[in-house]
């Protein structure tokens, strides 16, 4: 077994009080776990000594909610709202699924941008219309395997028409546009059919680190016997449900009027609320789903930038906190945020928060944010007893940045508010995923980072000229969706 003892930095282990104080640690690495960890410790014989002098180490962190699909849209959109951005992102009409090569160098994107800002672990709400193809989904493993990063990777499906899913869909689209957009949907026994085979081929594949999981699309996008199916799947492989509740207005008016009431009292209805259910977004929340998730022990990604973008509102994260609600970060995808650092998303996440209310206690700290991006969103993961912290037995998934490689932490005041407030991923030095450094010295050590760049640069010009006319062949859709979303803002 190879070992490796890291000696001589300040390490966060944000294991109690006491980690999330830089402390002079040493951490003995065997094999893909942390073995020991403590002052001074001696170097085994077989060991490989690491000098991590002027570095702070701390847990990787961990992106809670991505869509990969996005990746090649980012910088594209912007005062658009998530009703007309999807028909932009997210196409009707025209669209084709990219090519295997290109859907490798989309996934390869991600986790280059990931471990490069610290990232270990992502979760890909992977969508990829029209069809569900097991070489497809095995190529965006592959992508994610060859670099070394850990991911929970999914294949999202909504199986109700489009149009019923939102509030006052069939009455503001016309007749004969509404037949173009009712798409041949998938049953739920074929879906199952298909996780089926994703899980026999790909479910923990690249030693254990790349885990499929399911994802239906939101409660009132999926049928409620394919909603318990994903339930009964991800319950017996002890993987996330991973879906989105309650994003933006126009579901909250939806939930009202399709199910009388609010979409997470639907799902607790069904039974799906459980410490397996992972929300993407939960803006729209009210005070009796807060209780009914706390109660439940579920999880929730908070979208910050994404949110915000969008225009959809702010998830009310210290409520959901003091009801004992799980709170990871997410980027979302790269149309929506335009990134994956997960540094952006914590300092935008502990700053918007003051929105939410008047005294300064109950704003987000910079150690909760901290928290969220690294305990919480492994806890989200159902990775909790793996990764998130730095501790004995754990996976050495850890992020190295250089003290005095930039601006970030001179003069360093308190290391977890700088990692909030002033850090961007740019003192990122080293990345360690499962005891193997994947970035070492600012170097990619898996792939050749400047090859696979070049090649995506090389096909964009051709890919963005398609994607154009995409989008206008989507235009004509726009204003149905804006006025949907107005309606249910008059309705609300």
């Amino acid at each position: 077994m190879v070992q490796i003892l890291i000696k001589g930095a300040q390490v966060l282990t944000l294991e109690g009080a006491e980690g999330f104080r830089p402390q002079p640690l040493d951490l003995l690495i065997s094999g893909d776990r942390i073995e020991r960890i403590g002052p001074s410790l001696p170097l085994p014989e077989s060991a490989t000594l690491h000098d991590a002098r002027g570095k702070l180490i701390i847990p990787g962190l961990v992106n809670a909610h991505l869509h990969s699909s996005e990746m090649f849209f980012r910088g594209r959109y912007e005062r658009m709202a998530l009703e007309t951005w999807l028909n932009y992102a997210y196409p009707f009409f025209a669209a084709e699924p990219v090519g295997l090569r290109l859907l490798y160098l989309r996934s390869m994107l991600v986790a280059i941008e990931s471990v490069r800002s610290g990232v270990t672990m992502i979760s890909d709400d992977f969508f990829d219309p029209p069809h569900h193809d097991i070489e497809r989904l095995g190529t965006v493993f592959q992508a994610y395997g060859d670099i070394g990063i850990r991911a929970n990777v999914s294949s999202g499906l909504m199986n109700l028409p489009y149009l019923d899913t939102m509030a006052f869909g069939r009455e503001v689209v016309p007749p004969e546009v509404q037949a173009q957009l009712d798409f041949p949907l998938l049953a739920a026994r074929d879906y199952a059919a298909y996780c089926d085979q994703a899980f026999r081929h790909l479910h923990g594949s690249h030693d254990g680190r790349l885990r499929f999981m399911l994802a239906p699309s939101g409660p009132q996008r999926c049928s409620p016997d394919l909603m318990l199916a994903c339930k009964d799947m991800a319950e017996a492989h002890a993987v996330p449900y991973h879906t989105h509740v309650l994003e933006t207005r126009v579901q909250a008016v939806t939930g009202t009027r399709a199910f009388g009431g609010s979409l997470v009292k639907y799902m607790d209805e069904l039974g799906l609320l459980w410490p397996g259910c992972t929300m993407a977004h939960a803006v729209w929340v009210t005070e009796e789903d807060i209780a009914r998730m706390g109660a439940a022990s579920v999880s929730v990604s908070h979208n910050a930038i994404a949110n915000l973008k969008l225009g959809s509102g702010l998830c009310p994260v210290r409520k959901l906190l003091e009801a004992g609600v799980n709170v990871g970060l997410g980027t979302d995808g790269a149309s929506s945020n335009d990134t994956m650092r997960v540094f952006d998303v914590m300092r935008v996440s502990a700053l918007a928060q003051t929105l939410h209310g008047d005294r300064p206690e109950s704003w987000l700290s910079a150690a909760e944010a901290l928290t969220a991006a690294t305990v919480g969103g492994a806890k989200a993961a159902l990775l909790g007893d793996k990764t998130g912290s730095i501790t004995p037995g754990k996976k050495a998934d850890l992020t190295f940045l250089g003290l005095t490689a930039g601006t970030a932490f001179t003069p360093l005041s308190d290391a977890v508010r700088q990692l909030v407030y002033c850090e961007n991923g740019s003192s990122v030095t080293d990345v360690m995923i499962d005891g193997t450094f994947v970035l070492r010295a600012d170097r990619l050590t898996r792939i050749d980072e400047g090859a696979l760049l070049e090649e995506i640069r090389d096909h964009m010009a051709a890919f963005l000229a398609r994607h154009a006319e995409v989008e206008k062949a989507n235009a004509p859709l726009l204003g149905y969706f804006a006025e949907i979303r107005q309606r249910c803002i008059d309705a609300a």
